[in-house]
């Protein structure tokens, strides 16, 4: 090579060096926003990345370290991402201007993954609204009520296999593993119409490939990140979320749905059904099996291990704190009485100390570590401090709302690590910083679902069980140097069967 040649080529190498690697890395300082000074590559991600903490704990390490700014800069990798902590703020960029911060960042290629690409996280703009706006319907407080005694029938089949394996001795469970199973049996029956009994059945093609493929494991957040922040090298690997299997199962579960459905006039009250029905429409999305499948899987995806590690959680603070147990077990005995030993749908959402033990799981808990929004339209921000200047943010610069950190910020809530259900009964919590489900219009849809799902289990597991730590338990818990909120042990509790409960349930039967 020409000296000349070979000059130019390190002159233009450095060149964009500079411009997408260290520039990016000086952003926050040229704006005077307060950030930890980034190291090239993994931005502030490195304790991370070399799992000496999680990635929950990490942003709020950080977060601590700015307690009198309205926002700070943190590198996501070689990204920079606005994160806000002020509440006020946090409820004008996602409420009061959403239309400036409408859109997420994708966890799907839409190359790779064509078909999970298109789920209703994913999509920006116009197609997210007419879609919100078409699915909505499918969690109103109506729609909840036809699918509680589907949920409902699924709590008992949970149930009986505890205490039926339990006894009176007791038996110590994988808790993740169990209430995956009874999530996948209430997501398949309330989204795609399918009975499956996971407990009969521990081998059903269903559970085992949602646990297979769809369980935040190592090697799945792994691609998450890559696809997040390096989505050029995951596409240049051919690295798929997910591979081609899953797409071609729910695919057929879809398919052969809409077809059984169409040709015996089957109606039922879910997603599939909504978006069936919009078909012949002139107006709104037009939906293909593709769509469709997007829709029901990623609801899917939510409902089986999001849902089952947030109700995982709420087992392990009720087995800790023997006393809350106790109190919520009182609250439950004293509703079964009053329906004769079959719990109502309005009587399960009126019953307030198990709200309170609900949500002050999801504060210490909460099933999303932060919120991200991407700007869309040029918007200005007030001072991140008392000393700065106003910024203007551009359209595709990135946001983070800490949802975990704030909810465990000692300025909203006092005692923050202790697990105290009458916080929520007080009714000193303030909703701006209490958004386990996210806050504004992307907030998530299926938020009334899970609520319900968690609660009815709840109610039918300590109506006939009682939950006590075992040895494998780790008190206190200590969460995994992971991506995903879990402990680093796994959720080890035993169950006891009551015998209280099982005569009452007897008479029941033989009435």
């Amino acid at each position: 090579m020409e000296p000349s040649t070979l000059l130019l080529t390190i002159l233009t190498a450095s060149i964009c060096l500079y411009y997408f690697v260290l520039r990016k890395l000086s952003y926050f300082e040229r704006l005077k926003i307060p950030h930890v000074k980034p190291i090239p590559i993994l931005g502030n991600m490195a304790p991370f990345v070399f799992q000496r903490t999680s990635h929950i704990e990490l942003l709020q390490k950080i977060y601590n370290l700015f307690p009198n700014a309205k926002y700070f800069g943190i590198y996501d990798f070689a990204k920079p991402v606005f994160v806000i902590r002020d509440p006020e703020l946090i409820s004008t960029i996602t409420i009061k201007k959403f239309d400036n911060f409408c859109d997420r960042n994708s966890f799907a290629n839409k190359i790779l993954d064509p078909m999970a690409s298109k789920n209703l996280s994913d999509l920006k703009g116009d197609h997210w609204r007419e879609m919100r706006k078409l699915l909505s319907p499918s969690f109103t407080s109506s729609k909840m009520k036809m699918m509680f005694e589907l949920i409902s029938q699924c709590a008992e089949n949970f149930v009986d296999f505890v205490t039926t394996q339990s006894g009176k001795t007791g038996k110590t469970y994988d808790m993740k593993d169990i209430l995956g199973r009874y999530a996948t049996d209430t997501v398949a029956t309330c989204a795609f119409g399918i009975s499956v009994d996971s407990f009969k059945h521990p081998n059903n093609e269903f559970f085992l490939l949602a646990k297979k493929a769809l369980t935040f494991d190592k090697w799945l957040v792994f691609k998450f990140f890559l696809h997040r922040n390096f989505s050029l090298l995951a596409r240049l690997l051919n690295l798929r979320m997910f591979g081609p299997e899953i797409e071609k199962f729910f695919k057929d579960i879809v398919s052969n749905t809409v077809k059984v459905r169409d040709e015996q006039g089957i109606v039922r009250p879910d997603m599939i059904q909504l978006m069936m029905e919009t078909r012949n429409k002139d107006s709104g999305p037009e939906f293909d099996i593709d769509e469709m499948t997007a829709q029901a899987f990623v609801f899917f995806l939510a409902g089986f291990d999001t849902t089952s590690t947030a109700m995982s959680f709420m087992t392990h603070v009720l087995a800790v704190n023997p006393d809350i147990q106790s109190k919520l077990r009182e609250e439950i005995d004293d509703v079964l009485r009053q329906t004769n030993g079959k719990p109502t749908y309005e009587a399960i959402n009126h019953m307030k100390y198990l709200d309170a033990v609900v949500n002050e799981t999801l504060r210490l808990y909460t099933p999303a570590s932060f919120l991200d929004r991407k700007c869309v339209k040029e918007t200005k921000l007030p001072a991140a401090t008392s000393d700065g200047e106003p910024i203007t943010m551009k359209p595709g610069d990135n946001i983070w709302v800490p949802v975990f950190s704030l909810h465990r910020d000692p300025k909203y809530y006092p005692q923050p690590e202790k697990f105290d259900p009458e916080r929520f009964l007080k009714g000193d919590v303030d909703n701006l910083v209490f958004i386990p489900f996210g806050i504004g219009p992307r907030m998530c849809i299926g938020n009334r679902f899970a609520l319900m799902e968690a609660k009815v289990m709840l109610v039918y597991l300590l109506s006939r069980c009682d939950l006590e730590p075992d040895v494998k338990t780790r008190i206190p818990m200590v969460l995994a140097k992971s991506a995903v909120m879990m402990p680093d042990n796994g959720f080890w509790l035993k169950l006891r069967a009551r015998e209280s409960k099982t005569r009452i349930k007897v008479v029941l039967r033989l009435q």
